[in-house]
């Protein structure tokens, strides 16, 4: 099977929207993941038809596709109004962004259904929080304005009562929204640590076997890869260089080489430091 895949990685955009495309291009990447606001909080500074302008102008002439990641507060199993429903705001702001800018996908992680539980070790999300989690993506698309970047579900490390850490959870929030323009995103690193095997051929296919089960491949939109630190079903997010963690070098190959992965692009999550190009030059040369 040929591929269709593009390999790319997350760059900053400090400075100005546009210096993202600067930044993927200089790294020799084939599209880009970015952020649009500070990660951390605030405001997002309004896009100017100008930056707008700019951006699409560079990612069109270095051939580049882009994503959005959301702020790190998302959280749409808070109780507290201020976060739950800042959480909304916060990613409708990003698809209306990415729709200026272009972006073919914003990424969200959900959040933690900590204030529904009892006790704080549980790692069991009560029903009433996925619901409140449905309820909470439904109103994102409650605007008037069309939209064409979509939203993509970001599987969860799962440490706690944390939402989407599961195929089976992201497929409850999915069928509960009933949309064709929310989708899922991958990553190897939360997956790893939720428990899903993915080092072998084997254990890689009865993985993709459980996930065209549960969500089916036609929501399969992006991939974050990422090497892990910790230990199969660690439930820890911690990300390493490929090759250099617990999945290795044979579960990227297997991934790369996988019918399920072929009309997906990849995003390195990687530390940018001495060892990301080497991650670049790893999943280029082992794609199929």
């Amino acid at each position: 099977m040929k591929n269709t895949h593009r390999i790319g990685l997350h760059v900053s955009a400090a400075g100005g929207l546009s210096n993202a495309p600067e930044n993927a291009k200089a790294m020799d990447a084939e599209c880009f993941q970015f952020f649009s606001r500070s990660p951390r909080g605030g405001g997002a500074a309004v896009i100017t038809d100008e930056q707008a302008d700019l951006f699409k102008k560079r990612s069109t002439e270095y051939g580049l596709e882009s994503y959005i990641h959301t702020p790190y507060y998302i959280n749409f199993a808070s109780k507290n109004n201020k976060i739950y429903h800042g959480s909304i705001n916060a990613v409708r702001e990003e698809l209306t962004r990415g729709t200026k800018l272009g972006v073919k996908y914003v990424v969200t992680h959900l959040g933690s259904a900590k204030d529904h539980v009892t006790d704080k070790d549980s790692s069991t999300v009560p029903p009433e929080a996925i619901a409140q989690a449905i309820d909470g993506l439904k109103k994102i698309f409650e605007t008037e304005e069309e939209l064409t970047t979509e939203l993509l579900l970001e599987i969860s490390a799962g440490a706690g009562a944390v939402l989407g850490d599961s195929f089976g959870e992201l497929a409850t929030l999915l069928e509960g929204l009933d949309r064709k323009d929310v989708h899922v995103c991958l990553d190897t690193c939360h997956m790893f640590a939720s428990g899903y095997d993915i080092r072998t051929e084997e254990t890689l296919e009865k993985t993709m076997k459980e996930f065209r089960s549960k969500i089916g491949t036609k929501h399969l939109k992006l991939v974050h890869m990422n090497d892990s630190k910790k230990e199969l079903g660690s439930h820890r997010d911690l990300h390493e260089h490929i090759g250099m963690g617990e999945i290795g070098e044979t579960g990227f190959m297997a991934l790369l080489q996988h019918d399920d992965f072929q009309n997906v692009n990849f995003i390195l999550e990687t530390k940018h430091d001495e060892h990301i190009k080497n991650d670049l030059e790893f999943l280029k040369k082992h794609r199929s």
